[in-house]
């Protein structure tokens, strides 16, 4: 099992803040459905990356990798089929190359075979399963479990769907069903979940000319009959992994991120209010007689899991202040079960972590003790959170299955030893 062991030290410097994982898939999605050539440029080839670009190759797409001279790469793409006949596509970990190209393949492939690798086989696609039957299309699963293989096309038309359990079957719909001649409506039955995730697609999609009416997040109209326009596109810096150095920052450490928009559209840009909901609670503590009076933060974490393993390392490292994580149930069916894998190897290094059902309560503190060996879980996001805890803890720590975090920001530890992290065992081809 590959582990590195992590040194306590403060880090200094900036960074550079890696592309939108999430607006890159969405990008090279719309550039292969467009008739024409486009150019997506300052992407970098994390795993989920890399599984979208072969899915949407199975499909038809002609896609050429060019490597810039600053580590990040562009691609250039052109549609060369409109339909194959048959497609296997191996998402590995990726459930967003999963859910997303399951109903683009049912309409540019006769039958397509989805496998994928550890925890992605057993994440939930009762959505698509549901359709499935209410249009009679053939499908093959062992109860549920990748691998799927799917025979039949969606058909335009009105679809109820529940939107609690993630987003990605909406935007997974809305690239499929604006590839119809007619127009089609997505109905959400229940709750709608991180809407910020479907004003990506829907932003993405306008851009590559396509037309989404959004009714409140509870209706969708896709308008049929129109065609994707090619388009030359530069993925912009992603506040989802911008989030961990910037939870850095905040809880002592100097660092400067750069290449984040201000006027983003990632629903994790939420984590700047979050940091100042602290510095807020912070200054008012400071300013009161009480002094050290402890306070209380409730977080709904139900449009921002992402954010929840830095997010608790945030809210263990201020001290007289309790924070409640609520309506994170979905966490527990993401690449770990993320309350329980952040709650455990926190509270090995000595934070105080309870886990809920649907959440945590974090009780902050001024360090960590450290001084153990902790698991990722495989799980890219627990790791690089562990990674800024290592920083505030008094002795070091020891982290199994490092190299997770190739799934999303392969060059992470590259990063932090340049803002002068110590590492003993770190092997930075892995």
């Amino acid at each position: 099992m590959d582990k590195i062991t992590i040194l306590p030290t403060r880090l200094n410097g900036s960074v550079v803040v890696p592309p939108s994982k999430s607006l890159s898939h969405r990008a090279i999605i719309c550039a292969c459905l467009a008739d024409g050539e486009s150019i997506i440029d300052n992407l970098i080839l994390s795993e989920d990356i890399l599984m979208t670009i072969e899915a949407m190759r199975q499909l038809g797409a002609n896609i050429e990798i060019v490597e810039n001279d600053n580590k990040t790469y562009k691609v250039n793409i052109k549609k060369e089929k409109n339909k194959v006949s048959k497609a296997v596509i191996d998402c590995k970990e990726s459930g967003s190359t999963l859910r997303f190209i399951i109903p683009i393949a049912m309409m540019l492939s006769d039958e397509s075979t989805f496998i994928g690798t550890r925890r992605l086989g057993e994440r939930p696609l009762d959505v698509y399963y549901k359709i499935f039957q209410e249009q009679n299309i053939e499908y093959t699963t062992t109860k549920g479990v990748l691998p799927l293989i799917v025979k039949g096309k969606l058909k335009a038309g009105q679809y109820n769907i529940s939107g609690s359990v993630s987003s990605q079957f909406v935007s997974g719909l809305l690239f499929a069903l604006s590839l119809q001649e007619e127009d089609s409506i997505i109905n959400i039955v229940d709750n709608t979940e991180s809407i910020g995730y479907i004003d990506l697609t829907i932003d993405m999609m306008k851009k590559y000319g396509m037309k989404i009416e959004n009714e409140g997040y509870k209706r969708f109209i896709v308008k049929g009959g129109l065609k994707y326009t090619p388009l030359d596109y530069r993925v912009e810096s992603d506040y989802s992994q911008g989030a961990f150095f910037l939870v850095g920052k905040s809880i002592g450490n100097s660092i400067e991120c750069m290449g984040l928009y201000e006027n983003s559209l990632q629903g994790d840009k939420e984590i700047l209010s979050i940091i100042e909901r602290y510095d807020s609670v912070d200054k008012k503590s400071k300013e009161s007689k009480e002094g050290s009076l402890e306070k209380e933060i409730v977080i709904d974490v139900s449009q921002i899991p992402d954010l929840v393993p830095i997010m608790t390392v945030l809210g263990a490292l201020k001290p007289n202040v309790t924070t409640k994580i609520i309506n994170g149930q979905r966490l527990r069916i993401k690449e770990s079960d993320r309350l329980k894998a952040i709650s455990t190897e926190m509270n090995k290094i000595g934070a105080t972590v309870k886990e809920l059902e649907d959440g945590l309560v974090i009780k902050g503190k001024e360090t960590l003790k450290g001084g153990a060996i902790v698991s990722s879980w495989n799980d890219h996001r627990i790791a690089m959170a562990l990674a800024i805890a290592a920083t505030k803890c008094i002795y070091p720590i020891e982290l199994e299955e490092y190299a997770s975090v190739k799934k999303s920001y392969p060059g992470f530890w590259e990063d932090y030893v340049k803002l002068g992290g110590k590492i003993c065992g770190l092997h930075m081809g892995e």
